[in-house]
């Protein structure tokens, strides 16, 4: 300790750091007793036979993977595969030197993104209303990819631009000035370079949007066309048992905690590369 931090040290009393250690010691006590106390009170027997049932989780099987994951997975992808292409027009309309085609991708944003996915998928639902004979291909599964993809292109939109602004001017330049047409440039150099950036923020949305898929049940889902959460819940009625809620909860941690490692991981990976 240098003699002015000793200065500035009161007398008789502890050292910041001691001062640190026995704060962090303290919580890390409270968070034990807190611990204790929870697992003393909590009734076990009654939690094992009402989210912990293997009977009743039993049940379920096979059609947990092979009709309700199978359908999550599906509006998921469908929807992520839409959000993707319409994010990435939405992106290139805001940054075009077009004005209108820059007003158009923000409201279509602005909007998008301060809306509840609900509320778009009870909007979507209403569409023959104001379209009467309209209907969109695959029924409800058309219905989810809509739903799920007008959500994420609004966020992806976002994420692209920040890609396409981070791809250096000199690529563009150089481009054209070997005779590149503008959007063949943008094609063939910039795009891809503006994935590979954002590659970890897009792995995140779709971690998001596996558990929006959730809302799909509001469309007004059959048996074979449920998925996780719809699933489990008609699962839990029949048995008067919340316990396929719980596995159909665990279900989408196996493939959402995975999917946000390896986020987290492409992140540190892109971080330390530059």
């Amino acid at each position: 300790m240098t003699e002015q931090q000793q200065a500035l040290r009161p007398r008789g009393g502890l050292s910041p750091r001691k001062k640190q250690r026995i704060s962090r010691g303290i919580q890390y006590a409270v968070l034990v007793i807190v611990v204790v106390v929870l697992a003393a009170i909590a009734d076990w027997p009654a939690i094992s036979q009402s989210f912990l049932n293997m009977d009743v989780a039993r049940e379920g099987l096979p059609e947990l993977f092979t009709v309700a994951l199978k359908n999550t997975v599906i509006y998921t992808i469908t929807g992520y595969a839409f959000g993707f292409v319409l994010g990435l027009v939405l992106a290139l309309m805001r940054l075009s030197s077009v004005g209108p085609y820059r007003w158009i991708a923000a409201t279509y944003i602005e909007i998008f993104r301060g809306l509840p996915a609900l509320v778009i998928f009870l909007m979507i639902i209403n569409l023959p209303l104001a379209f009467p004979g309209f209907r969109l291909p695959g029924d409800v599964y058309g219905q989810a990819a809509l739903g799920l993809g007008l959500v994420s292109a609004a966020y992806m939109a976002e994420t692209f631009r920040a890609g396409l602004q981070a791809v250096p001017k000199g690529q563009m330049e150089a481009a054209r000035s070997l005779g590149m047409p503008y959007m063949r440039a943008m094609v063939s150099i910039i795009i891809p370079q503006a994935v590979r950036i954002v590659i970890p923020p897009l792995t995140n949305e779709l971690v998001l949007l596996f558990k929006d898929s959730s809302l799909v049940l509001f469309l007004g889902v059959t048996a074979s066309q449920a998925e996780l959460a719809k699933f489990g819940n008609d699962e839990a009625a029949t048995f008067a048992n919340p316990t396929p809620i719980f596995v159909a909860g665990v279900t989408y941690l196996l493939i959402t905690v995975p999917l946000g490692y390896l986020a987290r991981r492409l992140e540190a990976r892109q971080g330390g590369g530059r």
